[in-house]
């Protein structure tokens, strides 16, 4: 609004309305051009090539409205084709924001504001592929539930901004971890649901202790240098070629309370308890 403002002092007054209208690279110092280029990434990950019609039709707006107050700076009356031009894109600017922000609140409504991982939102859809890419491959899909150990004593003894620094501390060794092709997701509270990919149940017993060892060894980075060490327990289920998510998602939970039955700070494997 500021801007458009300056732009009619522009054209009614005569008055510079500064380098955000006259530069050439007006388009990058406006308020929503620095705002754009700080957050492009964010653009582009949703839709790149809207990303980069977004750019540039915000560019050809910039260019027409400099025409057109350069014109009238200079005594001469503005162009009509410029005037065009800068209505169409100023148009088309409005209708590109608009789908970015349903795709935005879409996406904010699948994932976890703390940790950023994908919440329940399409996980079975989730499942079913990678269920399919299994059949495909001919590998053994693995239902993991990650639970981190005595979280409460986490927030009682800490707090609960440290406990959210833990979470997202564990959430990003899980990500580090797991393989790009084995979808992870906040499931609730502390915990999380992995969906793994392996050859056969030594692979799967593998890869469920090296995570475990993995969490434990990578300790939450405290204020004044103090650390946290945080523990996990991994229930695996291996779904059938046909099975529902629920029932195996029911026998991955089965798993995951047995562990913790056995003391924690382990995985298990259906209904065989392995210490890490």
């Amino acid at each position: 609004m500021d801007w458009s403002r300056r732009v009619l002092r522009c054209a009614v007054l005569r008055t510079a309305p500064g380098e955000d209208v006259l530069a050439p690279l007006a388009h990058t110092l406006c308020g929503f051009g620095r705002w754009f280029g700080s957050n492009r990434k964010l653009f582009q990950k949703l839709d790149a090539p809207n990303t980069r019609r977004l750019d540039a039709v915000h560019q050809a707006m910039h260019d027409a409205i400099r025409s057109i107050c350069a014109d009238v700076l200079a005594g001469r009356p503005g162009q009509g084709p410029d005037l065009e031009s800068f209505e169409r894109m100023q148009c088309e600017l409005i209708s590109l924001l608009a789908e970015f922000k349903t795709h935005f609140l879409a996406s904010a409504a699948r994932h976890d504001p703390l940790t950023g991982l994908p919440l329940r939102y399409g996980i079975e859809d989730e499942f079913t592929q990678v269920q399919k890419n299994c059949r495909r491959h001919k590998t053994q899909l693995y239902v993991g539930i990650i639970d981190a150990d005595h979280f409460k004593r986490v927030n009682d003894s800490y707090g609960h901004s440290t406990g959210d620094i833990a979470l997202c501390h564990l959430a990003d060794t899980l990500r580090r971890i797991v393989r790009p092709n084995e979808p992870l997701f906040r499931f609730g509270g502390e915990e999380f649901l992995l969906l793994m990919q392996c050859r056969n149940r030594e692979a799967a017993a593998t890869a469920a202790q090296r995570i475990v060892q993995t969490v434990r060894r990578a300790q939450v980075p405290l204020a004044q240098g103090d650390s946290l060490v945080l523990t996990i327990t991994l229930g695996l289920a291996r779904a059938g070629e046909d099975e529902a998510m629920a029932d195996a998602v029911e026998r991955a939970d089965k798993a995951l309370y047995a562990g913790k039955e056995a003391g924690r700070d382990r995985y298990v494997i259906a209904d065989e308890v392995a210490t890490a």
